[in-house]
């Protein structure tokens, strides 16, 4: 078993982290189990740790981290076929661990490696990346531009950062190619696609999404008045955003997005400028303990 862990992960200076890999390699040592940890030492690292653990034969990795650590181990994920992927979340968000419902607990979330069978779950492929959560632009992609240049990172300061970027947005133009089919122009102020229901530390974006049900779920939210702003915001929080009037939702396969303007991609929290907005479900390939 080799488990790769972004030690800053979680906030707190890693101390969320420590203490979770602490209970984690105790309980390994209990159930003797045979593991190898690899700690992260810079941005990107995670990927690159897992494509060279993958190529030496390594057939279990652990990711012990958040959502970013995640989105990098998937990245490097190579030879699926006798390769899987576990995860013992220890974030600030959590959020596709939470979509899983995998054990907040680290040592139950370990027994569930040891003892459960890898099963298939869906990500999501770009041309130049993959994502496994949520796919992004527009409002999101602000918040999170906010939230980056916070010291402290907390799900009450994503939350603030939300709050002031509602009330002071543009809208986004774009047209969506749905399934290679259907085109519709959009003016809104996001557009997602999700596999996973939540982001931003538990803000249920999308919550009849299923990583296991093989589509896709994109979701915009058109123009809206700025004195229903609030409303909108306050339906968010409660996961009702698709009962919005706005608000529409298709269940599809294939996603192309084409904008204007530039713009920035939101990838599991991780921003991408620039890159081809085009998305497809990859279905029983990743197999995950869950």
């Amino acid at each position: 078993m080799e488990i790769i862990i972004n030690p800053i992960a979680g906030g707190k200076h890693g101390k969320k982290i420590k203490k979770a890999l602490l209970a984690v390699v105790e309980r390994l040592h209990q159930r003797k189990i045979k593991y190898t940890v690899h700690q992260t030492e810079k941005k990107g690292h995670a990927k690159e740790l897992t494509a060279k653990l993958i190529s030496e034969g390594a057939t279990t990795i652990v990711a012990l981290g958040g959502d970013g650590t995640l989105h990098e181990v998937i990245n490097g994920f190579t030879n699926f076929e006798n390769t899987a992927l576990g995860l013992i979340p220890c974030g600030t968000g959590n959020d596709f661990a939470t979509a899983l419902g995998l054990p907040k607990d680290p040592v139950k979330a370990i027994d569930l490696i040891i003892d459960g069978q890898p099963k298939f779950t869906d990500f999501m492929q770009m041309p130049t990346v993959r994502g496994i959560n949520i796919i992004g632009m527009g409002i999101d992609v602000d918040v999170l531009k906010k939230y980056e240049s916070l010291k402290k990172k907390t799900k009450l300061g994503y939350t603030k950062c939300l709050i002031k970027t509602l009330l002071d947005f543009d809208y986004t133009d774009f047209t969506v190619e749905l399934d290679g089919e259907k085109t519709i122009d959009y003016r809104s102020f996001i557009a997602c696609i999700a596999n996973g229901r939540y982001y931003g530390g538990g803000i249920p974006i999308c919550p009849i999404a299923d990583p296991t049900d093989n589509q896709l779920n994109f979701l915009a939210v058109k123009e809206i008045k700025r004195s229903k702003i609030i409303n909108a915001f306050l339906k968010l929080k409660k996961g009702k955003i698709l009962t919005l009037p706005q608000s529409e939702h298709t269940p599809c396969k294939k996603v192309k997005i084409t904008a204007n303007l530039p713009y920035t991609v939101n990838v599991d929290g991780e921003l991408y400028d620039d890159i081809p907005f085009e998305i497809e479900i990859v279905s029983n390939k990743l197999k995950m303990y869950r």
